[in-house]
């Protein structure tokens, strides 16, 4: 038991010293499940293509991979949750250990299609999300010099979501010079460090997917639940 002198405001029933043993209490043995999200429709999406040449790295790396395709999805809220390709959505992110984002720059932005997606992700536990302890890559192309503005704000979406959002990234420029005619990516610097990015991600996924549930489990919301049971328990006995 917690010793409470000096911490006086602290609810130590929901107190919780870090164990490194639960960090490696389970590791699953199944190929890592990685979910892959671009930000484009057009017949010939960079984003597309970028996200393909990172699935083909994913898979040679061992991992089982998604690539959801965005094409008739409804804007947020436009729509019922049982729309088909919202439901298709929900459950490849449930079905994800981790993900890849992929956004074109428009307007010094991520695109509207790629921020669509995550806004149909639902929270359905309050501040709970089912990205929480999820591993994130991010990408994005630009059709100029290289820029940075749709990947860091991919990165606060990822924060917000409760994801592991890797460190390394990749920001391809000129993307219409980097593919070939049979839509494969170039020997480029660019290339390698797309290489890069997937390998240091099928990386955190392994550590990470065993453990999600404890990284992100927080002294504030078990506070909370003991509460909310203490409460109910408090009912009972009236």
């Amino acid at each position: 038991m917690l010793e409470r002198t000096g911490l006086p405001d602290l609810a130590t029933d929901a107190f919780e010293r870090p164990d490194p043993a639960r960090l490696a209490a389970s590791m699953p043995t199944h190929p890592p499940r990685i979910l892959l999200l671009y930000g484009s429709l057009r017949e010939r999406s960079y984003s597309r293509l970028l996200t393909f040449e990172a699935q083909r790295l994913l898979d040679a790396m061992g991992a089982e991979t998604r690539v959801y395709h965005a094409n008739g999805l409804p804007l947020p809220d436009d729509a019922e949750a049982s729309h088909p390709k919202v439901a298709e959505l929900r459950e490849a992110m449930l079905w994800s250990e981790g993900q890849v984002w992929t956004s074109p720059e428009r307007h010094g932005a991520m695109s509207a299609v790629m921020k669509a997606q995550i806004d149909w992700i639902p929270l359905p536990g309050g501040a709970i999300r089912p990205t929480q302890g999820r591993a994130l890559a991010l990408m994005q192309v630009s059709g100029g010099s290289q820029s940075f503005n749709a990947l860091n704000q991919m990165r606060v979406l990822g924060r917000w979501m409760r994801m592991v959002t890797i460190p390394n990234q990749s920001s391809v420029a000129k993307a219409w010079q980097e593919f070939d005619e049979a839509d494969r990516m170039k020997p480029s610097a660019f290339y390698d460090r797309v290489v890069d990015v997937m390998e240091e991600l099928l990386k955190f996924t392994l550590l990470t997917r065993g453990a999600s549930d404890y990284l992100t489990s927080r002294y504030s919301e078990r506070k909370e639940e003991a509460a909310k049971l203490e409460a109910r328990v408090g009912l009972k006995s009236i």
